[in-house]
């Protein structure tokens, strides 16, 4: 599982085999969350408050490119 970033408690990372559309995993100790990334939307989550959805959708978004780039070259275009 490829981890592109770590904040504080939250991984961002891809599974090594994943499907379409690209999107990115955020982990922290029993939560998990997920947001497609071209547009940014969250799928879907467990044990995260709205509140730190809203944050990591910022950070989603602000790495957002970087994550896209990082889907491509891994899983190819």
């Amino acid at each position: 599982m490829p981890t592109l970033l770590r904040i504080g408690p939250h991984r961002f990372h891809f599974h090594s085999r994943e499907h379409d559309p690209p999107h990115v995993h955020v982990s922290s100790p029993g939560k998990e969350a997920v947001f497609n990334l071209d547009p940014v939307v969250e799928e879907g989550s467990t044990g995260y408050t709205r509140r730190d959805l809203r944050r990591i959708e910022t950070v989603v978004r602000a790495h957002g490119e970087e994550f896209l780039r990082r889907w491509h070259e891994y899983f190819g275009p």
